[in-house]
């Protein structure tokens, strides 16, 4: 195997580990709510961005836009997320967090950045440099793959 296959190899295995690990660190989560990753995306989508357009939320995550109603339609009869009509354009629906899934994602979010802040913090300066400049490698590797998507 080439350097850039191994990478493809290394980079799904940590960054799912890491996403796994920071998810299980948080405590009450959404994915210990009993919910479908999916379902826990959206969510912690819209507790990022209020009033977030179903469309919109569905090209940040990827999805079909037909995906992100059934999950939308699944979370509100859950009484998680609330969709409202867009005043402007009334066949846009925004979407805000129930008070709580709000009091869920808060608590969530704030054990995981707790959990980051302190591995960060053992982390000397050369490391912390590497890891900075690896998260901007990272992003523009993002942004490659999302010009490329259909």
């Amino acid at each position: 195997m080439d350097i850039r296959t191994d990478l493809v190899v290394e980079l799904f295995g940590t960054v799912g580990r890491f996403r796994r690990t920071i998810r299980r660190t948080a405590g009450a989560s959404f994915v210990t709510a009993g919910l479908t990753e999916s379902q826990a995306e959206l969510l912690r989508l819209v507790a990022r961005q209020p009033g977030i357009s179903v469309s919109a939320a569905a090209a940040e995550l990827g999805l079909a836009a037909n995906t992100a109603s059934t999950l939308v339609s699944k979370l509100s009869g859950d009484g998680l997320l609330v969709r409202t009509p867009d005043p402007g354009d009334r066949r846009v629906g925004r979407l805000e967090l129930t008070a709580p899934a709000q009091r869920i994602a808060d608590e969530s979010r704030a054990a995981r950045r707790a959990a980051l802040a302190e591995a960060l913090d053992e982390l000397d300066d050369r490391e912390a440099e590497a890891l900075a400049e690896g998260i901007r490698v990272l992003a523009d590797i993002t942004t490659k793959l999302r010009e490329k998507r259909p």
